[in-house]
């Protein structure tokens, strides 16, 4: 992380904020894992709008949600992280290739474990948009496009000082991320809990991979 993509005046602020997302993330994922498990009101909200959105579906906006979830799959999000580390490697940002493979590959392979964990069966219709023998909880998609833009928005906001252009970075990253989780929830693949524990997800363990990397930057430089 060189001189301008890591401040270096507020080290043990950066490193603190940094913990307190990781603990507050993962306590929200488990307060929504709790609530899947014991079958609490957020899953009575979790039926009620995917039947919404399922009976009210059309052509056009599945053609759109479907564009959408598709771009967002394993692969593409794969090769576009792969991408973003290969351009910062050329740029000798070695620590923000770490960043980023660390995010996003790690974060898939959290979420395939987390899925087996809680083998949560997916939303079941007579006639679905699309179906999928796998398990819901959390949503990979959403998990996937959480860390891909949040660590890209991270990178991109320790660019640059200008205050209303980190609000633009931090909110453009939020939207990408909401179309993917929407997405997700109107083709039937999951349910609102499986969107909301994602982002939980991938929010925790981004942080943290930040956090980690940021650590080995801050020693690697003092010694």
């Amino acid at each position: 992380m060189k001189r301008g993509s890591s401040p270096e005046s507020l080290p043990v602020l950066h490193l603190a904020l940094g913990l307190a997302v990781f603990a507050v993330m993962t306590l929200a994922l488990g307060e929504i894992a709790e609530d899947v498990r014991n079958r609490e009101p957020l899953i009575l909200i979790d039926s009620q709008l995917t039947s919404w959105l399922h009976t009210n579906a059309g052509p056009h906006l599945t053609t759109w949600w479907w564009a959408i979830t598709s771009i967002h799959a394993s692969l593409p999000v794969a090769m576009a992280a792969l991408a973003v580390g290969i351009y910062l490697w050329l740029r000798r940002e070695f620590y923000w290739v770490a960043a980023v493979w660390l995010s996003v590959y790690g974060g898939m392979l959290l979420n395939w474990i987390l899925k087996l964990s809680f083998q949560r069966a997916r939303p079941s219709f007579s006639d679905p948009i699309l179906t999928l023998t796998s398990y819901s909880f959390p949503s990979g998609h959403t998990m996937m496009a959480t860390t891909l833009y949040g660590v890209v928005a991270a990178y991109l906001v320790s660019r640059t000082t200008n205050l209303a252009w980190r609000i633009g970075i931090i909110l453009l990253a939020g939207l990408m991320i909401a179309l993917v989780g929407f997405s997700r929830i109107y083709l039937g693949a999951h349910y609102l809990s499986d969107v909301l524990g994602a982002i939980a997800e991938g929010l925790a363990w981004m942080s943290l991979c930040l956090t980690a990397v940021y650590s080995v930057w801050l020693n690697r430089k003092s010694s």
